[in-house]
């Protein structure tokens, strides 16, 4: 079964299409079929994958298939959240990973709480119009380092630290990493459902 995943992230791709091969399912991005990425509005993941999964329904004709996912810090009341990947951006920074994680160490410089999670809401729609998209979480607990560690990953892995495994993110095998992070969780979650629902696998 194709489904449309509603990112242009190469490494997103990789991550996912290797959690759902099982159940035979082909990922496809929306800049492969020229769809334009979907506006994000709201302030939660949930709601955010939802959107994005109906536009790349809507623009494609095909089920669809959205990641919405970020970091969500205790110190700072869960953010940066939805605003992970522009969290440099919002303070008049550049859009990159490096300024990213710099923004976050800026920020929690003192604190003594460095709690934390990696947030996944992952929603897959039949057609834009699905009255009953799936719906799956998925949160993996780590606290943040004081600077970065390990030459893996994207975005906040060099940062997150995961005391369960005694070593950040980034510094996990790719193998390791998908089967114990929050996508890995929440894919879990969304198989399950494929199977159930959608009668996949």
């Amino acid at each position: 079964m194709k489904l449309v995943l509603a990112s242009n992230n190469a490494k997103k791709l990789v991550e996912l299409q290797a959690l759902f091969a099982p159940l035979g399912i082909e990922l496809v991005t929306q800049g492969s079929l020229g769809i334009g990425e979907a506006e994000e509005p709201f302030n939660s993941f949930v709601e955010n994958a939802l959107a994005k999964a109906r536009h790349a329904s809507r623009e494609s004709g095909l089920p669809a298939l959205a990641d919405d996912s970020g970091l969500s810090v205790d110190a700072l009341g869960g953010a940066p959240g939805v605003r992970s990947a522009r969290y440099a951006l919002d303070a008049g920074g550049e859009k990159s990973d490096a300024a990213n994680n710099a923004r976050l160490l800026q920020v929690l410089a003192g604190e003594a709480d460095r709690r934390a999670r990696f947030v996944c809401a992952l929603v897959a729609v039949r057609s834009d119009a699905d009255p009953e998209p799936l719906v799956a979480m998925g949160r993996w607990m780590g606290e943040i380092l004081t600077e970065p560690h390990g030459a893996g990953g994207f975005g906040y892995d060099p940062l997150m630290h995961i005391p369960s495994m005694g070593a950040s993110v980034a510094a996990l095998s790719a193998d390791v990493k998908n089967r114990h992070s929050h996508r890995a969780l929440a894919a879990q979650q969304l198989i399950a459902q494929f199977r159930e629902v959608w009668h996949l696998g």
